[in-house]
């Protein structure tokens, strides 16, 4: 007799996403679940971003990853609400840690939600976290190549921001290539240039979200 466990994980993973997708959705909440390699510059990308967002806009973060509370304290530092998960080696997010996590953050008067996966480019991408969608931060010194190398993540992108642009004349990395195995994957995943360094790219971002917002002018 075959013992399907994953699709039975997979099943309960999504019952309860799609309590936490209603639970934000009442309270007029819009989530992305942003994911991305260890190192691709995640946290660096809210703590740059958080700040610029416009006045009014409440922000609230849940931070994941293997251990340590290190990003979480990072985040706390730009003022917002922020809630570590640390999954003790498991490689993503699950409805229910984000669900725990919940319980740790007043939702009220938020009006986004920055859910930072564990850095993995494989395992958050089958894992539903209620999310209104997601954003892959891939960073240039990672090459070209990760749209083709990982399919699974990169079509389940709404936004794709390939950072550290900063330093991209140091590297080999070619935006056409890149550009060109977003568009076979996801082609209406939107693309933007950013570096978290010296901001760059990060105004155009910022329009992004803001246009995600419900009743945003």
């Amino acid at each position: 007799m075959k013992v399907n466990v994953m699709a039975d994980i997979l099943k309960a993973n999504d019952l309860l996403a799609k309590d936490i997708e209603k639970l934000l959705r009442d309270k007029r909440i819009v989530s992305w679940n942003l994911m991305g390699s260890p190192g691709s510059g995640k946290t660096a990308v809210l703590e740059k971003a958080i700040p610029m967002l416009p006045e009014g806009m409440r922000v609230a973060v849940i931070e994941g990853d293997l251990a340590t509370s290190n990003d979480a304290e990072r985040i706390a530092k730009t003022g917002v609400q922020s809630a570590q998960i640390n999954t003790n080696g498991a490689c993503h997010l699950d409805a229910a840690m984000v669900r725990s996590a919940l319980e740790m953050i007043d939702l009220d008067g938020i009006s986004i939600l920055f859910i930072e996966n564990v850095g993995n480019l494989v395992c958050p991408a089958g894992f539903s976290l209620g999310e209104t969608g997601r954003i892959i931060v891939s960073s240039v010194t990672e090459g070209h190549d990760k749209p083709e190398k990982y399919p699974s993540m990169f079509s389940t992108a709404d936004l794709v921001l390939v950072n550290k642009m900063d330093l991209v004349s140091s590297t080999d990395f070619r935006m056409d290539y890149f550009m060109k195995g977003i568009k076979r994957i996801k082609p209406k995943a939107d693309v933007i240039p950013v570096s978290a360094r010296d901001g760059s790219g990060f105004e155009e971002l910022i329009s992004w979200i803001a246009d995600h917002i419900p009743g945003s002018p």
